[in-house]
Order: C-alpha cells, then sequence, then structure tokens
C-alpha cells in the first residue's frame, strides 16, 4: 500500500503542477479513495485469523465489497458536494488502482523465483 500512496502523491503533485490547485486535490481524493478502500479490504480480508475457507472467502469478498463502497462514497462526495473536476479524480483513481495491482504482480513473480 506504500507503493500505491506514493504513486497517488505523485500523480496529485503533477495535477497540482501542470493544471491547478482544484484538479490536485480532485487527483489526490481519487488516489486517497483506492488506498482507504484497499486499506478496508485488507483490514476485513486479513484481520480474521487461521478460519475454514468458507469463512475466509466471505471476508474476502465482504473487503472486497467495503473497498468498492469506501471508493464510490468518495467519489460522491468529491463530484457532488466539493464539486472538484471529474478528469482528475478518475485519474487518481485509476493511477491507486494500477499501482497496487502492479505491486501485487511485482511481489507475486518476486516470490517465485
Amino acid at each position: 500500500m506504500a507503493i500505491q500512496a506514493g504513486v497517488a502523491l505523485l500523480v496529485a503533485l503533477v495535477a497540482l503542477v501542470a493544471v491547478g490547485p482544484r484538479q490536485g486535490l480532485a487527483a489526490a481524493a481519487g488516489g486517497i479513495a483506492m488506498l482507504a478502500g484497499n486499506g478496508l479490504a485488507v483490514a476485513v480480508a486479513l484481520g480474521g485469523g487461521i478460519q475454514p475457507a468458507g469463512a475466509a472467502f466471505a471476508r474476502l469478498l465482504l473487503g472486497t465489497l467495503g473497498k468498492w463502497v469506501v471508493a464510490l462514497a468518495v467519489i460522491v462526495v468529491a463530484l457532488g458536494p466539493l464539486r472538484l473536476p471529474p478528469l482528475p479524480l478518475l485519474a487518481g483513481l485509476g493511477a491507486g488502482m494500477a499501482a497496487y495491482l502492479l505491486a501485487l504482480d511485482f511481489r507475486t513473480q518476486r516470490r517465485q523465483r
């Protein structure tokens, strides 16, 4: 998740410098949405200790559902009451998601060697 936070910060800083403060805030909100959602998913999925397969799978599904509920809630607030621009928000969201997936893939490949 540290890589995801770093990429989200980088996208927000690039948007802040290149376009302006509202766009930088929107990109940061998108990155924070994925970071908070993934943090919740990890806590729910891995927080129960050793459990039977059915319970572990249910926790995984519940964590994934929670991730997207948190991400959508942040997006709704950012686009609704805060009226932040949507394109930088989606850029931050996409960069956070891509960074998380690439970091997971990198860890998996490193373990297989």
